[in-house]
């Protein structure tokens, strides 16, 4: 793959950022609960949220609770659960019920999990998530189960960087980012997606669509993003020069 160019300075008062958070904003941990607050993207959060005049929201595929936890409640407009549940800039919130086949899926996954103290269930309501992070050698079993529970249930199943996921079908980051267009604060601008995973593509799909751009985080990959960035240093410094 050829690597992306790394994107202009951010104009504040024009764009509308969407922002991932592990791999982007805060460094991938080896387990969820490990990423906290930290001063330094705090500060930063609170100057691009004033720059931006609001036009800045969260789309994670962590939940709503953990979002506000590691960012300290600064983002009101948030999309969590890969889209599954948006929280609007007014504090209005949106999220489905959970799939009839979830309580199967965390059953399975919790059972498969007693194997190895490195395999991790996370329950997040409209979804489940599996980590192998610390238990790689894992990883092939993990990924069958993963394929195999999606089908006895019908949960749509989402692959990850060391993660597999079932999560109640709907929307998706893209849904969010699209979504979160059509309000008045975000209305008029142009939207810019930075994210590192295949679920952010989405979310680099929408923001192509409505004359913005997208910048992938990490290895260079086939992908819609436009431009590119190394790591989560280059994010926080890249944003921390936006004018």
């Amino acid at each position: 793959m050829i690597s992306l160019p790394a994107p202009k300075p951010l104009r504040l008062g024009e764009a509308a950022l969407f922002l991932d958070l592990d791999g982007t904003l805060a460094p991938i941990a080896a387990r969820p609960q490990d990423v906290r607050p930290d001063a330094r993207r705090s500060r930063l959060l609170d100057q691009l949220k004033e720059g931006l005049s609001g036009r800045l929201a969260v789309v994670s595929g962590r939940t709503l609770a953990d979002i506000d936890r590691i960012l300290e409640g600064r983002i009101t407009c948030v999309s969590a659960v890969h889209g599954l549940v948006r929280r609007d800039c007014d504090g209005s919130l949106h999220a489905p019920e959970p799939h009839p086949g979830m309580e199967a899926a965390v059953a399975a996954l919790r059972d498969f999990a007693k194997r190895d103290a490195g395999l991790l269930v996370e329950d997040k309501g409209a979804s489940v998530a599996l980590h192998f992070r610390l238990a790689r050698g894992r990883a092939l079993d993990a990924r069958a189960l993963a394929r195999r529970v999606a089908e006895q249930t019908g949960l749509a199943l989402q692959e990850g960087d060391m993660v597999e996921e079932l999560r109640t079908p709907g929307p998706s980051k893209g849904d969010s980012v699209r979504a979160f267009m059509t309000t008045p604060a975000f209305r008029d601008s142009v939207p810019v997606f930075v994210g590192d995973d295949a679920t952010d593509e989405h979310g680099f799909a929408e923001v192509v669509r409505l004359g913005g751009f997208g910048v992938l985080v990490g290895n260079p990959r086939e992908t819609h993003a436009r431009f590119g960035l190394r790591n989560v240093e280059d994010v926080l410094a890249w944003l921390e020069a936006a004018r």
